[in-house]
């Protein structure tokens, strides 16, 4: 099969979540299957739920040069942007290709709506307290406003913010401006940050679970919402002909069944994944390892095992890594692609996390624990609120041997 889009090599990544600081952390997480989920301590009214919080945020202060920036999501993308030595890897590109041909394409679900919650809960008669007087952290375009400028980049800069697939559409943003010519290179990626809206809205959904979420599960009880900020370069192939990990292509869909519900038969997400195997250019005979969206909602998880067993051969490995970092939401895309890379470049599939008795729905595709197998394509699932589905496609470099 030929491919309709433009292979980038993944020439940095990085995550940071609630398994830790970085690739190396989160590695050593899965390969142990240590979960990072643990009782929900942040919320100021009470929630019985679990959550995967990055240890030590609240003592990691922006750089005084950003204090105008100064809020709990931005702090992540800090955090997670001096990780793996990615900054130092962007300042390398930004002086090979110029500050105007770098892209710069974030997503996130909810930017620095903490500190706008913050803000509202402080009110000074009718105006936000002085401290929280600051316009550029009260807008979702916060996150990559503050990126660009800690980068240093003037090329395009896009917020993306399509719930769950937020942080994987930005990957085929990325591929269209590198492809038609408007930027060299693309740092993509995503940051999310708890807050009192995401949990206390999941949960007026009947979406949280009560304990530790369990994705695919017979007797799983809903999501575990953590947080996380992760990062990528991509860079045209012929730059880096020996780079060993590649993006394929991304494939989208929007099937807009309902507001907070996937079409059960998961048609918009095979739209999307059939979208993504024309622009990559494979087939499903390819696939060594997929990671699920696998959040342990009830009709998520469902859908989800019903389209693995529908569409892939059966010695195609899955498995959803959401039970060790909880769901990240708008940086959920990126977290996973980060993992799916981690697998590719150790030629392992990491366990689906958490599960005690799987769902009967869930085939022989599911690996329930680590497997060491030879990878040479993943994938990774995104879908988000509203039917808006996204499948990424990342390959080694030696696909073909």
């Amino acid at each position: 099969m030929r491919a309709t889009t433009f292979p980038l090599a993944v020439t940095a990544y990085t995550a940071t979540s609630a398994l830790g600081l970085g690739l190396d952390a989160h590695l050593d997480a899965l390969c142990q299957q240590r979960s990072g989920l643990r009782a929900n301590d942040f919320s100021d009214a009470p929630l019985p739920c679990w959550i995967g919080r990055v240890q030590g945020l609240e003592d990691a202060p922006l750089p005084t040069t950003y204090t105008e920036w100064e809020c709990r999501n931005n702090r992540l993308a800090w955090l997670g942007l001096n990780q793996d030595d990615f900054l130092a890897k962007v300042h390398r590109a930004r002086d090979r290709y110029g500050a105007a041909r770098l892209a710069l394409l974030l997503g996130t679900s909810t930017a620095s709506i903490a500190a706008t919650e913050e803000g509202y809960r402080r009110l000074e008669g009718e105006r936000l307290p002085a401290d929280l007087h600051r316009k550029v952290i009260h807008t979702p375009h916060s996150l990559t406003a503050f990126v660009t400028t800690a980068l240093a980049i003037g090329g395009p800069c896009l917020t993306i913010s399509t719930a769950c697939s937020s942080s994987a559409k930005v990957f085929a943003s990325a591929e269209r401006l590198i492809r038609l010519g408007v930027v060299d290179a693309a740092i993509v990626g995503g940051v999310d940050s708890l807050c009192a809206s995401t949990l206390f809205g999941f949960n007026s959904l009947e979406l949280v679970s009560p304990e530790p979420c369990r994705p695919f599960d017979a007797s799983r009880r809903g999501i575990s919402i953590g947080e996380a900020a992760g990062f990528a370069l991509l860079e045209r192939i012929e730059a880096h002909p020996d780079a060993p990990l590649r993006f394929l292509g991304c494939g989208e869909s929007s099937d807009a069944h309902h507001m907070s519900t996937p079409d059960p038969e998961g048609i918009g997400a095979e739209l999307a994944l059939r979208n993504m195997f024309e622009h990559a250019g494979i087939d499903v005979s390819q696939v060594d390892y997929i990671n699920l969206h696998g959040t342990a909602s009830q009709k998520n998880d469902a859908m989800e095992a019903a389209l693995v067993a529908r569409l892939f051969p059966n010695n195609t490995r899955v498995s959803s890594t959401k039970g060790l970092t909880g769901h990240t939401l708008g940086a959920a895309g990126i977290l996973e692609a980060a993992i799916s890379l981690l697998a590719l470049r150790e030629g392992f599939v990491p366990g689906n996390a958490s599960t005690v008795q799987p769902d009967p729905l869930c085939t022989t595709h599911f690996a329930w624990h680590n497997e060491t197998r030879p990878m040479r394509v993943a994938l990774s699932h995104s879908f988000g609120f509203g039917g808006n589905n996204a499948c990424l496609a990342f390959a080694r470099k030696d696909m073909s041997a």
